[in-house]
């Protein structure tokens, strides 16, 4: 039996499910639709790409082969950035409704804090009152890019996605999302397999008490902290296990022994690394 998965509600009044799966580097044509319907079978109703990670095609292929109605799935994409800009963002938008076979995204997201993410904020929210997305936000945002497009925007951001596991759990950003009302979504929220983070004897005991994994453990940390996730797997029986996550609840106590974790390792591209926004600003020849 599939676990109602909860939603969250948006500053905008729009609703997202707080579990989504992400197909982040998942490129394989097979194994991304099995993913995806599993997942859809399993009672996920919330897809997350992006242009950059070439299966926008098979993530609209394999909603549209599940049977399942499109008006019941929530799918997010993300503007690249060497798509940065205003008349590139439009187009960029255009195109990855054309790979997704749809006619509106439930959120479109700015990918990075790249050159020209003020431009790209603008043309996003011309396409929000055309009611081509039902909602905006950003990825990868830390508080001074959000206080600088705050500064120059009408419509607030409705969530962040950023890199957050319980090494890296974001905390003075965290904050300041909930201060404003955005949402915090989470990518890469079991660690991305590094540095074992799922064999710390603080989530096995934990998984022991509960009967869950470590994985679950750290799942429900997350929905404990009001934050979306959205992990990765292409393994139907992971994929299920991910969403048995609503069924229990962390206790103040078994909340504090998670925070013990923190270290401040981030895995990921630190977003105020401007080497790299530049280079992936330039559009390969």
């Amino acid at each position: 039996m599939a676990q109602t998965i909860p939603n969250l509600k948006f500053n905008n009044g729009v609703e997202i499910p707080q579990l989504g799966l992400g197909v982040f580097l998942v490129k394989e044509e097979n194994e991304l639709k099995n993913a995806v319907k599993a997942a859809l079978e399993t009672g996920y109703r919330h897809i997350d790409t992006a242009m950059i990670y070439g299966n926008e095609t098979y993530v609209g292929e394999a909603i549209r082969e599940s049977g399942v109605d499109r008006k019941e799935i929530f799918i997010t994409s993300k503007v690249w950035n060497y798509d940065h800009g205003y008349e590139e963002t439009k187009a960029a938008f255009q195109a990855s409704l054309d790979r997704l076979g749809t006619d509106y995204l439930d959120l479109y997201l700015i990918h990075w804090p790249s050159p020209k993410y003020i431009e790209t904020w603008k043309a996003m929210e011309e396409l929000y009152h055309e009611g081509k997305i039902k909602a905006i936000g950003v990825s990868n945002f830390q508080i001074h890019h959000l206080e600088d497009l705050l500064a120059h925007s009408e419509v607030v951001p409705v969530i962040n996605q950023i890199e957050t596991h319980p090494e890296f759990p974001q905390n003075e950003l965290h904050e300041f999302l909930k201060q404003h009302n955005i949402l915090h979504e989470a990518w890469g929220p079991l660690g991305q397999g590094k540095n074992n983070l799922l064999e710390q004897p603080v989530l096995v005991e934990l998984g022991k008490k509960y009967g869950k994994t470590p994985a679950q453990i750290v799942l429900r940390w997350h929905v404990e902290r009001g934050i979306v996730v959205i992990p990765k797997s292409v393994t139907p029986s992971r994929i299920k296990e991910n969403s048995e996550i609503f069924d229990f609840s962390l206790t103040p106590e078994d909340m504090e022994k998670i925070a013990s974790l923190n270290t401040g390792k981030r895995y990921g591209r630190n977003p105020d690394d401007e080497e790299f926004l530049a280079q992936t600003s330039v559009r390969p020849e």
